[in-house]
C-alpha cells in the first residue's frame, strides 16, 4: 500500500529525514510516534503526496512518486489534517462532501449526486456525527470538527488513510470517543491500511498494528507494536527514561524512577 526506501529529505540545507525505510501492507494500521522535529509529519507528506522525497523513493498505492499524476493519485488517499481551514461556514455534511471534489470548499454551480449525499450521511453516522450532519462547521467542537473531518477523508472510499494528530486539542472524553471511532472504523474496513502521527502513546487506538520511532529524522525502530513500543526504545528516541505498558490494547506511559536511557549518560 506504502513504501518509502532510503528516503533522505533536506529543507534549507538542513536534513530532516536521513534514509527512511516503511512499508504498510493492507490492513496495517501504524503510528508514526516522536518528539517535535522528528520528521513524523514530514514522512506522513510523502505518503499523502504531497511531497517528494531529497533522495530515494517514495511509492503509494503501486505508484512512484515523480511518475505519477499527483491529483489522481491523492484522490486514492484520505488525509486527516486537525488544522483544517474554511472561508465558508459549511454544514458538516458539506465539509465530507467536500472529501469527494478534491477541495475544501463547494465547487460553484455543483450538486453532489444522492449516493454522494447518503454516504456523506453513512459516515457521518459511522463517525458519531448522524445527528449534526446540518450543523455548521464554526458551531462544531473540536471533537466534533476531528470525527467529521475522517469522515470527509473517506468519502471518497480511499484505500489508505493518514492521520496528523487528530487528537490535537481534544480533552479527555472526545479523545476516546475518537479513538473508539477509529477502532470500529478499522474494523468495519478490514483491508483499509493506516498511518497516525502523534507525540503522545495514550493516543494510539488498540487496532494500532505497528509502529515506527523517530528521532532526528532516524529511524530508532519499526515493526510490530508491541515490539517497538517498550520502555527501552521509546526512552531512546525521546531520551527520558520512561515505562511503557499496555491494557486491554492500549498504552500509557510514566517516569521511570532511577532510570537511564539506554546508550547514554
Amino acid at each position: 500500500m506504502l513504501s518509502a526506501v532510503g528516503v533522505d529529505f533536506v529543507r534549507d540545507g538542513r536534513p530532516i529525514l536521513d534514509k527512511v525505510d516503511l512499508t504498510v501492507e493492507r490492513g496495517e494500521h501504524w503510528a508514526l510516534i516522536g518528539a517535535n522535529g522528528a520528521g513524523k509529519s514530514t514522512l506522513l507528506s510523502m505518503l499523502g503526496a504531497a511531497q517528494h522525497p531529497t533522495r530515494g523513493t517514495v511509492e503509494v498505492l503501486g505508484r512512484r512518486l515523480g511518475r505519477v499524476d499527483l491529483r489522481e493519485l491523492r484522490s486514492l488517499i484520505g488525509h486527516v489534517n486537525p488544522r483544517h481551514s474554511l472561508m465558508n461556514p459549511l454544514t458538516a455534511r458539506e465539509v465530507v462532501l467536500t472529501g469527494g471534489t478534491g477541495g475544501s470548499e463547494l465547487p460553484m454551480r455543483w450538486r453532489p449526486q444522492d449516493a454522494e449525499i447518503e454516504r456523506a450521511d453513512y459516515l457521518l453516522g459511522l463517525l458519531g456525527m448522524g445527528s449534526l450532519a446540518e450543523a455548521r462547521w464554526p458551531n462544531l467542537s473540536q471533537g466534533e470538527r476531528g470525527r467529521t473531518l475522517i469522515a470527509r477523508a473517506l468519502q471518497a472510499d480511499p484505500h489508505v488513510l493518514l492521520l496528523d494528530e487528530p487528537s490535537t486539542g481534544l480533552d479527555i472524553a472526545a479523545r476516546e470517543l475518537l479513538l473508539d471511532r477509529l477502532d470500529q472504523l478499522r474494523e468495519q474496513h478490514p483491508d483499509l491500511a493506516s498511518v497516525l502521527v502523534t507525540h503522545h502513546l495514550e493516543e494510539l487506538p488498540a487496532t494500532t498494528t505497528h509502529a515506527m520511532l523517530l528521532a532526528d529524522g532516524r529511524v530508532i525502530a519499526a515493526g510490530p507494536a508491541d515490539e517497538v513500543l517498550t520502555s527501552e526504545r521509546v526512552s531512546d528516541a525521546l531520551s527520558y527514561p520512561l515505562e511503557i505498558s499496555r491494557h486491554d490494547g492500549r498504552w500509557a506511559v510514566r517516569t521511570r524512577r532511577g532510570g537511564n536511557i539506554p546508550g547514554r549518560a
